[in-house]
């Protein structure tokens, strides 16, 4: 098959381009999917670099990438929700790194997938699943956020907070984000309520008054910051920094899970999420686009696609 992969940790110059790649295995409970598009996110530059190689087995050649859109294939024998045909869509954390989503096909757990939402594009649907899930989970169940809270989400135009703004709107909460100024519109069209200049000093001096929980997404001062702008440390939840844990809150390293995608879906089919997708890359280009994202300051997803 064709794809990219790395035979090396390293920097952008260690992914090619291949096609002879092998086809990948199907497991019982394995779905095998043609790829129509990936999503690129910080984490796969990690891994690329190394940066998770105590956390998981890595077998190379690795195909890196971790979100995908596409077609079900083959189902395995144990697969009771797809079949062949399927429209999927799903975050792809396999207990080991190798088959990643950057090729023509992937292998899938059942567990990483569900339906893709029929009103987004392959393109969209890939975008969703890895900082959706890491959204929902933050505010679902480390946060509890429920109807009428006021909710302080960080970064809020990035892949992440883009979606956890969405989603606390969503759940009934008072949304404040932060951001440069140039973002404060396109959060507003979004349904924040307040919007604050992350670059305009300490966020618990912008705020009228402490916040019920607070999501961060960037770490260093602003964490630091949080108990001044929540009522109670235990609902601070970061996505990026474990410290958070010695300040009394809880930290968020998503997981796969088939009913949280299923509801994401929902609600994209709902109009309650959009997909802004930053850049489109073909499959070759796949190293501009890892540089994209380790850039920062990208509004929405950096995705590749992959012809039918």
């Amino acid at each position: 098959m064709r794809g990219v992969a790395l035979d090396e940790f390293g920097g952008p110059e260690v992914l090619s381009l291949r096609d002879d790649l092998p086809d990948p295995p199907v497991g019982p409970d394995t779905v095998r999917v043609r790829v129509r598009a990936s999503a690129v996110n910080p984490v796969d530059v990690l891994i690329r670099e190394g940066g998770l190689a105590g956390a998981f087995p890595h077998h190379f050649p690795i195909v890196p990438g971790w979100d995908v859109a596409g077609v079900v294939e083959v189902a395995g024998p144990a697969v009771t929700a797809f079949a062949a045909g399927d429209e999927v869509y799903g975050y792809v954390r396999r207990d080991d790194v190798q088959w990643g989503t950057a090729a023509e096909l992937v292998p899938a757990p059942q567990r990483c997938l569900a339906h893709k939402p029929s009103s987004l594009s392959f393109a969209e649907a890939a975008g969703v699943p890895l900082a959706g899930m890491t959204a929902y989970q933050a505010l679902t169940e480390a946060l509890e956020v429920s109807e009428g809270e006021r909710v302080l989400v960080h970064r809020a135009a990035g892949g992440v907070g883009f979606f956890a703004v969405q989603i606390a709107v969503a759940l009934g909460a008072h949304v404040i984000g932060t951001a440069s100024p140039r973002n404060h519109g396109f959060l507003t069209d979004a349904g924040v309520a307040e919007v604050l200049d992350y670059s305009a000093g300490p966020p618990s001096g912008q705020l009228s008054e402490p916040v019920d929980a607070v999501l961060d997404l960037v770490g260093g001062d602003t964490l630091a910051d949080a108990p001044r702008q929540v009522r109670d440390p235990a609902r601070i939840a970061s996505v990026v920094d474990p410290s958070v844990r010695a300040l009394g809150g809880r930290y968020v390293f998503v997981r796969p899970e088939h009913e949280h995608l299923e509801e994401l879906a929902r609600m994209a089919d709902a109009g309650q999420l959009r997909v802004p997708v930053a850049r489109a890359f073909p499959l070759e280009r796949l190293a501009e686009a890892q540089e994209l994202v380790s850039g920062g300051h990208v509004r929405g997803k950096v995705v590749v696609t992959l012809d039918p």
